[in-house]
């Protein structure tokens, strides 16, 4: 499946982008470009997504300035 790249101003999950095999990239707070795999992040942290309220009711999960922690722990966002 071919990747989408999407540049951002923030770290965001979307429940439109998810299986768009979509590259995502943004600046972060300390002017350091961060470059995740949208699909890799969503499968692995999937519960943690769903339970947020924020996720159910805009259909997103952002951070405006930097990958959240629980992202950067992952083995694997590319």
């Amino acid at each position: 499946m071919p990747m989408n790249a999407l540049a951002t101003k923030r770290f965001v999950i979307r429940k439109s982008l998810i299986g768009t095999s979509t590259v995502i990239s943004f600046t972060n707070s300390k002017n350091e470009l961060m470059t995740y795999d949208h699909d890799k992040v969503y499968n692995q942290l999937k519960d943690k997504f769903e339970a947020m309220p924020c996720f159910n009711k805009y259909g997103s999960y952002t951070n405006t300035n930097n990958l959240p922690a629980f992202v950067r722990t992952l083995k694997e966002i590319i």
